[in-house]
């Protein structure tokens, strides 16, 4: 869609973003992300009565990740898995897709999966709403913090435009109530401004991955 010029404005997963940024040979520009996109991390789950202790002793076991192009379910958590020098690839006994989040929770409450991780404002849902899955595993380690989700425009768009866009929404104030309306349908506390290299660790993830060349 913004590669062809059809859509002006997409609100795109960080992976989804380096996908774009390659299709228009960096011609897609981010714009803004909410302040919540900037502080993403994931959380790595084991049975509660595991005896792993330790990312590196998840060695030789079965692993379940998220989506394969998902940021926080699988990109990012790979990412910080090749530096604890861990290659999912060829590290674990197994590795399933879960498909979701949750789904990857149930994996491991199950003993699908003798390890995974999910996007860490997830497992939290998970563990505030009572989620009987969430009860039988814990949480082994968390990521450092990465950046998500953001607010794109196409290559070409008008300059002025491109301005009026990022303005509007660095103008939100959830003081206002129709603002905090539309700020709300998009779990936003506030939206500030990005820029593209805030996705080159998800890029190199992607390449890690062999998601992307």
């Amino acid at each position: 869609g913004l590669a062809t010029n059809k859509i002006d404005l997409a609100w795109l997963g960080g992976f989804t973003f380096v996908q774009a940024k390659l299709r228009t040979n960096g011609g897609a520009v981010p714009i803004v992300q909410r302040i919540e996109d900037e502080k993403f991390t994931s959380k790595f789950i084991v049975p509660a009565d595991s005896p792993v202790k330790s990312l590196a002793e998840l060695k030789g076991r079965t692993f379940a990740f998220g989506s394969p192009s998902s940021t926080s379910g699988h990109l990012m958590p790979r990412f910080y898995l090749l530096r604890a020098g861990i290659d999912p690839d060829k590290d674990f006994k197994a590795v399933a897709f879960s498909g979701a989040h949750d789904a990857t929770v149930a994996f491991v409450a199950s003993g699908r999966a003798e390890g995974g991780v999910l996007n860490a404002s997830v497992w939290d849902k998970l563990v505030e709403s009572g989620n009987p899955n969430a009860a039988k595993v814990r949480v082994l380690s968390t990521t450092p913090p990465y950046y998500d989700y953001n607010w794109t425009v196409r290559p070409g768009l008008d300059a002025a435009l491109t301005k009026k866009l990022t303005d509007a929404f660095l103008e939100l104030d959830p003081g206002n109530p129709e603002h905090k309306e539309l700020m709300a349908l998009q779990r936003a506390s506030k939206f500030i401004p990005t820029k593209a290299s805030n996705y080159d660790g998800i890029e190199a993830a992607a390449k890690s991955a062999g998601l992307i060349k």
